[in-house]
């Protein structure tokens, strides 16, 4: 049966100094009283959610945590006071390359922070301005330097498949990543949502077999340089696979706090409301859905074959007394070559893995 332990925590901060183009996330633009009256929210919401588990990963993001001024980002973690935490916790903090200075850095240290996540995305100037961002690669490259005096543990965003982006740019931009020599790599290829501002716009996407191909690129790039492909997007040297996201991957339980945030405990998934209004006032919840065993069984599929080495089966058994192939049709894609097999483990062979949500939908009941 499922380990019924909660071992970790996000934190959502919805504010933000500038909202990118791209961005389809919970976010706000910075306001001092609204995020002093946030935080307050903030707290009372742990207070009623968290049930004294010892914590073994905690993720603060957003938004930008980072835009938050001194005395906020101190409120902030003085949330966390009555949080039980390991010796052992994983502790990120999402982080915008303009924020990072050496105070900041060295409150997160003293503060039990062990990560930070670092948003870079592209240091193409014309892709920047596509985007709204504007760090020069000086800027960047000086300060990762700098939270490497402080952090070893670092991650940063790449992002890819801008609009007309050539192999030559996208290689470019992946040189300055290799520069940058981080134990941590998260990629995103474009992706025009609605609602941002480059929807509205009416962006167009750039040529579907371009981006597989830059896809690929990419993996067969970061794994030259020694990096694991552990996840679809994600890429760590050993040791230094996000333990975090893993709690989502492996479907476990977890707590999620704030703004538009989700969480998973005691089998009901819910997702909280994106009204800052309602917030406030302690309305928190949009929405809860209680899992049954069959849906719980399918996220299980879902989310683990997002992982590179995907889903054992005996584990599979152990958490669900039944058997993967008469629960799913895994012989059926086995024969197809849409899974693949290897001492228990199902997964999405690297050939096809860009086709990946296609392959997932075969796990939904009747989907």
């Amino acid at each position: 049966m499922k380990n019924q332990k909660i071992k970790s925590l996000y934190i959502h901060i919805p504010f933000c100094k500038h909202i990118c183009s791209y961005c389809d996330f919970c976010k706000m633009y910075y306001n001092q009283e609204l995020v002093d009256k946030y935080l307050l929210a903030l707290q009372k919401e742990i207070e009623n959610t968290y049930k004294g588990e010892t914590l073994e990963t905690i993720y603060i993001g957003g938004g930008t945590p980072s835009c938050l001024n001194e005395k906020q980002i101190d409120k902030l973690f003085n949330v966390l006071n009555n949080v039980k935490i390991s010796p052992t916790v994983e502790f990120t903090f999402e982080m915008n390359v303009s924020d990072i200075n050496e105070k900041l850095l060295l409150f997160l240290k003293e503060h039990h922070v062990n990560r930070i996540s670092v948003g870079i995305e592209t240091i193409n100037k014309k892709f920047q301005s596509l985007i709204e961002r504007e760090n020069t690669k000086e800027e960047v490259y000086y300060k990762i330097n700098l939270a490497k005096k402080f952090f070893n543990n670092i991650n940063v965003d790449f992002m890819y498949a801008f609009p007309k982006e050539s192999l030559e740019e996208l290689q470019n931009d992946l040189n300055f990543f290799h520069i940058l020599d981080v134990p941590h790599i998260s990629i995103y290829s474009l992706i025009l949502e609605p609602n941002t501002k480059l929807y509205i716009k009416n962006t167009k996407s750039i040529d579907e077999d371009l981006e597989s191909n830059m896809y690929f690129y990419i993996i067969d790039y970061l794994n030259k340089l020694g990096f694991k492909h552990y996840e679809i997007s994600n890429f760590a040297k050993e040791g230094y696979e996000s333990r975090h996201n893993l709690t989502y991957w492996n479907n476990d339980f977890y707590y999620g706090v704030g703004l538009g945030a989700s969480g998973y405990i005691d089998k009901v998934r819910y997702t909280n409301t994106r009204s800052i209004n309602k917030y406030l006032m302690g309305n928190y919840r949009m929405e809860e859905e209680v899992i049954t065993k069959d849906i719980d069984m399918e996220n299980e599929m879902i989310l683990g074959l997002r992982k590179i080495d995907g889903v054992n089966k005996k584990d599979f058994t152990s958490k669900f007394g039944l058997d993967m192939e008469k629960v799913f049709n895994v012989n059926k894609l086995l024969e197809d070559g849409m899974l693949s097999e290897v001492n228990g483990n199902i997964f999405i062979p690297k050939d096809k893995l860009y086709l990946s949500n296609s392959i997932l939908v075969n796990f939904i009941k009747n989907g």
